[in-house]
């Protein structure tokens, strides 16, 4: 099949598709004269690729996991950063509801303090730490 039935059936660009090959992604590309043909595995190939650029990989990432001795795809080293990213995923999530919470702190603190009977300065409000006591001032810096 030539590029535009591969790029039809993978969901895929001709430019994209060219771009795997150029990476190396594709494995060896048979040729009829200038055109390129392509196979049943090109398309899943293709797809695949679809799949782990979806899933956030780079696909500089991607060259040893297609091609293993075989030509096929190394199926455990993909599980295994799968796996990689999922454990990378979790801290990335934990650090952001910190954040998250500090936040919530954060704004909180602002609003308890602006609503004081005496009206307050911004200035009064932000000179105290955030994990301070209540009656201390935030500290922005």
């Amino acid at each position: 099949m030539y590029i535009s039935e591969l790029g039809r059936r993978a969901n895929a660009s001709p430019k994209a598709i060219r771009l795997y090959e150029s990476l190396g992604l594709l494995g060896q590309v048979g040729r009829k004269g200038s055109y390129r043909i392509y196979s049943e595995q090109n398309v899943q190939q293709v797809q695949l690729i679809r799949q782990v650029q979806a899933l956030g990989f780079r696909l500089a990432d991607m060259g040893p996991l297609l091609h293993s001795g075989a030509g096929a795809p190394d199926w455990d080293q993909l599980v295994a950063l799968l796996e990689a990213r999922r454990v990378a995923l979790r801290a990335e999530v934990a650090r952001l509801q910190q954040l998250d919470s500090k936040l919530g702190e954060a704004c909180a603190e602002l609003r308890a303090c602006l609503a004081a009977p005496v009206a307050p300065t911004l200035a009064d409000c932000i000179d105290r730490p955030l994990d301070s006591a209540p009656g201390d001032k935030l500290h922005t810096s």
